[in-house]
């Protein structure tokens, strides 16, 4: 068996993969909740009820989205250039421990900082956390052809323990009573909350807004066609003349400064501290939501919407009925692997050989 590339995309069968990938989702999800012995129309009924059927559900998934809209944008471009940054997990925490080692741990020495100075500041320097961790293996990959996906990961694992270093350490919160948890950010610099009585804030804001920039630099501007053509085929890219190391650099650089966003207006948003549990995978889920969305910018929304919600239904459901809430995990990575073949069986025709 072989795999060719397809002369022609039917505009069609673009149209009924992803319909074709959710089916194939909600049918091996099926077979679970039947295998766990609970209704099935029930199961995915408390599924959908609990992350969109209220108002109070709808704050939970746009609270949850958040994060994983910025996990999904460092993804997104990351992918377009065919950086396969695996380490948004590490990013977003390195980015949260520079917001807290800004917002949280400033003062003494009778010198303070006005809240609209401190704020960008916070912000920034999440930003360049993050980017400079990704720019390393990102430097490794164009100079010296390492792995950039076995580099990212290991850097979650440090990053991960250097956090759990500060928190038992210089950045240990006193009064927490032993609890490993960072100080607290202080109160001028958090967001508001975008819904009065909700968790929503105005990070949703800064998700939807660095959304569409993102889409405008990688339509409309020269390094958004450097990116796209690396992406494409590196070698061909630098043989036209586009500078592939440079536009590598830049790939990281947004890619990590995004996900170290992430960090900081979660810390800013919804924590005000940092713990080693503050982050569920949103690092992870970022990889799932750029491919669900094809690596628009825009269509990262939309997904990121889509998967809180399941995320935040699983916990309602499973409070409900018998069903674990790991179903929202098999749903999530089942739904990456059908659009991935999806997507793979509309580019490519299958043929046997004799």
């Amino acid at each position: 068996m072989r795999l060719e590339p397809r002369t022609s995309l039917s505009s069609t069968a673009l149209l009924l993969a992803p319909l074709a990938a959710i089916a194939f989702t909600l049918c091996v999800s099926a077979a679970l909740v039947l295998w766990a012995g609970a209704p099935v129309a029930d199961t995915f009924a408390l599924l959908l009820q609990g992350g969109f059927g209220s108002v109070f559900a709808w704050s939970e998934t746009l609270t949850r989205a958040t994060p994983l809209i910025l996990t999904g944008l460092s993804a997104t471009v990351a992918f377009k250039a065919r950086l396969f940054n695996i380490g948004a997990e590490g990013q977003l925490y390195a980015g949260a421990l520079a917001a807290i080692a800004v917002g949280g741990m400033h003062g003494g020495a009778g010198f303070e900082l006005s809240p609209y100075v401190l704020f960008p500041l916070m912000m920034l320097a999440a930003a360049i956390a993050g980017a400079l961790l990704l720019l390393g293996p990102a430097l490794m990959k164009t100079q010296l052809g390492v792995d950039e996906v076995v580099t990212t990961l290991l850097l979650n694992f440090i990053v991960l323990l250097f956090v759990g270093a500060m928190l038992d350490g210089p950045m240990k919160d006193a009064t927490a009573m032993g609890w490993p948890q960072s100080v607290a950010l202080q109160g001028e610099l958090e967001l508001d909350k975008l819904i009065a009585q909700t968790r929503v804030h105005t990070g949703l804001l800064w998700g939807m807004v660095l959304s569409v920039l993102l889409w405008v630099v990688l339509k409309y501007t020269t390094l958004g066609f450097d990116i796209r053509a690396t992406g494409a085929n590196a070698r061909a890219a630098a043989f036209a003349g586009v500078p592939v190391t440079r536009t590598m650099v830049c790939v990281a650089l947004l890619s990590g400064a995004l996900a170290g966003l992430a960090g900081a207006i979660e810390v800013a948003g919804r924590t005000s501290y940092v713990t080693l549990d503050m982050s569920p995978g949103y690092g992870y889920s970022g990889i799932v939501i750029a491919m669900l969305a094809a690596l628009h910018p825009l269509g990262v929304l939309a997904a990121s919407v889509l998967i809180a919600g399941v995320l935040v239904g699983a916990d309602s459901m499973s409070r409900a009925i018998a069903v674990p809430t790991y179903l929202a995990d098999v749903i999530v990575a089942t739904s990456l692997i059908a659009v991935l073949v999806a997507t793979l069986l509309v580019q490519y025709k299958i043929r046997w050989r004799e």
